[in-house]
């Protein structure tokens, strides 16, 4: 599936860091943005999770949540926010159902 920007994203339910499961339906009203990387604790992907990090209060007053997706498992995520002091949700797509 390919999506274009401003096209409505399939419902998910996922794994996430820190906490049991995110779901697309539960930011109803709010901004969503999903961004996909291939690897946690990889340069190029660390640099981004860690500039949407960074830009959180300007999310916050946007009424918008960054989620970031990967095939990583979500123990890896709470591992990967850790070491880096990340403040973005990490979803879980071990099977890429949603990649």
């Amino acid at each position: 599936m390919t999506l274009s920007a401003g096209t409505k994203a399939p419902e998910f339910s996922l794994p996430a860091n820190g906490v049991e499961a995110v779901s697309l339906k539960s930011f109803k009203g709010k901004k969503v943005i999903v961004y996909f990387y291939p690897k946690d604790d990889t340069s190029g992907c660390t640099i981004e999770a860690k500039d949407f990090s960074c830009m959180s209060k300007e999310f916050d007053d946007a009424d918008a949540v960054v989620i970031g997706m990967s095939p990583d498992s979500a123990k890896s995520h709470d591992k990967f926010a850790a070491k880096h002091e990340l403040n973005v949700v990490l979803a879980s797509d071990e099977n890429k159902e949603t990649l």
